[in-house]
């Protein structure tokens, strides 16, 4: 591996290749030297089921959550969950990636609050993890969890799993800062990863992961993917204003724009192909490999591989993908 930092895969784009699939992912990732393995949540298969049969298949990956939902888990069921990992995995660093999701998946999908005030939750939630994930006692009274006389049942040993929160705008970059061990960047561009880093400094001193997204896939076939994906997040507030942040508010305001007038296909178009380039990164294996790097260089302590599996075979692309962010030739 050329790059310096720990990489990650994530397989959270990954979906339709089938669960069967993560086994086989899991061990060629830790055949081709990467460090981690990463699953996100919302209306598909459960994280800590495919982490699971990765640990198994892929024992010397480290294996992480990116995202669970906070509002869908019970801070004692994600505590469970997590500490089980970390008991079949005992010697590997457990991430344990939680993030505030939205209102479709919290509340449409899962039909629980999302609620309004997501710092003042994600702040107790966090808190209330530390907790349980001692081992000790815990007899907690918040104001959106309560629990009385819980504890772990699952013994650790010293190493448990480490708090990730999945941040983008300010506020709750400085709480990742200032409460978890790690802040995991999604759809940041390099160029905005020192803006955010900033951020997370000035609540405290954790480290900075990102997700990054790319594929080893012909551009004029990938773009129309890589347009509506992002159109999809830029419809999103929060991805809104961090997309504005990071040099893209002519494209999130044209988009919002024509979307609102009724011409969704405009909307999905006014997604320039720079924006594309920035973010859903389309190219040959050279400059894949040279993009996950961009990662590192802009400051990134652990770039995770998003592989945009983008054309006819959506298992040859994904797999030249993962395999060009280790090896350019």
């Amino acid at each position: 591996m050329t790059t310096q930092a720990p990489l990650g895969l994530t397989f959270a784009s990954l979906g339709a290749l089938g669960a069967r699939s993560v086994p086989h992912l899991a061990a060629l990732a830790e055949d081709l030297g990467y460090t981690s393995f990463w699953t996100a949540e919302a209306n598909a298969t459960d994280a800590f089921t495919l982490l699971g049969a990765a640990t198994v298949a892929a024992p010397l990956l480290d294996l992480g959550t990116g995202i669970v939902p906070m509002q869908i888990r019970s801070p004692s069921l994600t505590a469970m969950s997590a500490a089980s990992l970390q008991a079949l995995s005992p010697e590997r660093n457990i991430y344990l990636g939680v993030g505030v999701s939205t209102p479709i998946v919290a509340g449409r999908w899962h039909g629980t609050q999302f609620g309004g005030s997501p710092l003042a939750q994600m702040r107790e939630y966090l808190n209330l993890l530390r907790e349980l994930l001692s081992g000790e006692p815990v007899t907690f009274e918040g104001d959106y969890w309560s629990v009385r006389k819980f504890r772990l049942g699952v013994r650790l040993g010293d190493r448990r799993p480490k708090l990730v929160v999945a941040a983008l705008n300010p506020q709750m970059l400085r709480l990742a800062g200032e409460l978890a061990d790690a802040v995991l960047l999604n759809y940041v561009p390099a160029s905005h990863v020192q803006t955010s880093t900033d951020e997370v400094r000035e609540g405290g001193d954790a480290e900075i992961f990102a997700y990054v997204h790319a594929g080893v896939c012909d551009f004029s076939e990938a773009a129309p993917y890589a347009r509506r994906d992002l159109f999809a997040y830029a419809m999103a507030d929060g991805y809104a204003r961090m997309f504005r942040h990071a040099g893209f508010a002519d494209e999130v305001d044209e988009l919002r724009e024509r979307y609102a007038s009724g011409d969704r296909s405009g909307a999905v178009e006014a997604v320039s192909d720079r924006m594309v380039q920035a973010i859903d990164f389309i190219g040959d294996p050279g400059q894949v490999h040279s993009f996950v790097q961009s990662y590192t260089d802009a400051g990134v302590d652990h770039p995770i591989l998003m592989p945009l599996p983008w054309g006819q075979d959506r298992r040859s692309v994904a797999e030249a993908t993962i395999r060009a962010a280790v090896d350019a030739s």
